[in-house]
């Protein structure tokens, strides 16, 4: 009996229909209680704290710190968060909404992505596994500039193809637009610039193998041209600062990535690569939990699932090589040349993409591959497809059951099956009550704390108009000014022993005693006072 797949041809046929479904789907997994499951600790109250000043005439040229290097990003995403801190009244949540906005953006744009360089029923896989992934979905439901990063690298790619395709320099010009974007988003964006360059490098060497090689080189040179021409154009705020000031920025990034350390191809070259590799697939595709953290041998389950996931990865680019090898013989045509460029194109993004990983000499988290992050289930979308409408029935079964897979890990593991982490509530909590115990007049503040700052509470004191005075050192307040009659300690440790502890903000205010201590929320809320005779 031969096995039947059911005849979806003509619902299929309607994208709009499932797109719009899966639209609904990605856009309730995003938004769903995201105010009780966001992220509300310092870096995120440090960006709400720059905003809610630039929405009261205080403009930066600079944006967030990196997390490596010493280096400041581009403002851009300062300035993507103020309409919606604005809109929601001040209220951190605004900036989390636009984010998740962008993640359901990014779903829609790996369908159109798919079904244009391949079909409707790929666009409709990819962009339904893009929406469910639970690290996708909580990089979609908290403010940060790298949260972004996805969105801005797919539409980059999409108009470089575009642009290629019409032979367009607008586009082309809009392509730089994007990546100057990126760039202000995370610095990996460099990696999606080599990625754009080496596409067109590639794309002219067979125009001059086909056509003329003074006319590639021309539009090489052209086509990058209007690329940077773009770039500019994007990254203008930041280079407007770096202009002003010595570009400092500029060369702690050029020290960063010259004194990178060893560069050669060993060991930890071809580590990275293999890891990067994986966790395109594992840590977004199928949800592996991080591999490093996981004894594979040791447990059968853990084993098959990673296993089954590197079998899945392996196919999906050997399906994509299969595509690319037939699409090659035929390069004469002029539909067929248009298909090579589509599949070089996702190639190189992966190849590239990859490689460049290799000579990276720091950690590498999950969020460092936000450029990359739409290609694996787009080449998933494509291996499933090959699978599941095979004429053979066990490629069918084989297909449909990897699908279901795909779709039960990730289901089963959305962020909010889980106990909310309220940590704005809390943080607003624990500010309010520290501002009743100074019986409004002034205070100094301090947050005694494992890695965190202090920047989420400042920013509720902002809101209420009622600012912490900062101990400044002997040498700007000889005279103690800036040292009021209490200090109030939030300690995020247990235990915590706030007398004596070393902390600036605790150290200078001086010898002390404590004549308040409460437990607020997760906290411990601690008021000194100056020690008597003092």
């Amino acid at each position: 009996m031969k096995f039947q797949i059911p005849n979806f041809k003509s619902q299929i046929e309607n994208g709009n229909f499932w797109i719009f479904l899966i639209l609904i789907f990605a856009a309730f997994l995003r938004l769903y209680r995201i105010q009780d499951y966001m992220t509300f600790l310092g870096d995120e109250g440090r960006d709400v704290l720059v905003v809610y000043n630039i929405l009261h005439g205080k403009l930066t040229l600079l944006g967030p710190t990196a997390s490596v290097g010493g280096f400041f990003l581009g403002p851009i995403y300062y300035y993507f968060m103020a309409p919606f801190l604005w809109l929601f009244n001040y209220n951190p949540v605004g900036p989390a909404i636009m984010v998740a906005l962008f993640g359901i953006a990014t779903v829609y744009l790996t369908y159109k992505f798919s079904e244009e360089f391949f079909n409707k029923r790929v666009a409709i896989i990819a962009s339904f596994i893009y929406a469910i992934p639970p690290l996708i979905i909580a990089y979609s439901r908290s403010s940060w500039n790298p949260n972004i990063f996805p969105f801005f690298s797919i539409l980059s790619v999409y108009f470089l193809y575009k642009a290629v395709k019409n032979n367009s320099s607008k586009l082309f010009v809009l392509t730089g637009i994007l990546l100057g974007i990126s760039i202000q988003l995370h610095y990996l964006a460099l990696f999606l610039g080599a990625v754009i360059f080496s596409y067109l490098l590639v794309i002219n060497l067979i125009r001059a193998r086909l056509v003329s090689f003074k006319n590639s080189i021309w539009n090489l040179v052209k086509e990058n041209l209007s690329i940077f021409a773009g770039f500019l154009l994007g990254v203008f705020p930041f280079l407007a600062f770096e202009g002003r000031h010595g570009f400092p920025n500029t060369r702690s990034i050029l020290n960063f990535i010259l004194n990178a350390g060893d560069t050669g191809f060993g060991g930890k070259f071809l580590d990275n690569i293999s890891n990067v590799f994986f966790r395109l697939f594992g840590r977004l595709v199928t949800n592996f939990p991080p591999p490093e953290q996981v004894a594979v041998r040791a447990h059968l389950d853990m084993a098959v699932w990673y296993y089954l996931t590197l079998f899945l990865a392996i196919v999906s680019v050997l399906i994509l090589l299969y595509k690319f090898v037939q699409v090659y013989k035929s390069l004469g045509k002029i539909k067929e040349s248009l298909r090579f460029y589509q599949l070089l194109l996702l190639i190189i993004w992966l190849v590239v993409g990859i490689g460049l990983f290799g000579f990276y000499k720091k950690p590498i988290y999950d969020y460092y591959l936000g450029f990359m992050f739409p290609l694996p289930f787009i080449l998933s979308a494509v291996a499933f497809d090959f699978f599941i409408f095979n004429k053979k029935n066990i490629f069918k079964i084989a297909g449909i059951a990897g699908l279901i897979a795909v779709v039960y890990i990730n289901l089963t593991g959305v962020p909010f099956r889980h106990e909310p982490n309220r940590q704005l509530a809390q943080v607003k909590k624990i500010s309010e009550f520290v501002l009743e115990k100074t019986d409004d007049k002034p205070f100094n503040f301090a947050l005694i704390t494992g890695g965190n700052s202090d920047h989420a509470y400042r920013y509720f004191f902002t809101l209420e108009n009622k600012f912490p005075v900062i101990i400044q050192n002997s040498q700007v307040d000889p005279q103690r000014e800036s040292v009021t009659d209490q200090l109030l300690i939030v300690c995020e440790i247990n235990p915590c022993s706030p007398l004596g502890h070393p902390l600036w903000e605790v150290a200078g205010f001086g010898r002390a005693e404590i004549v308040g201590e409460w437990t607020v929320s997760v906290v411990k809320v601690y008021k000194l006072v100056r020690y008597k005779g003092q």
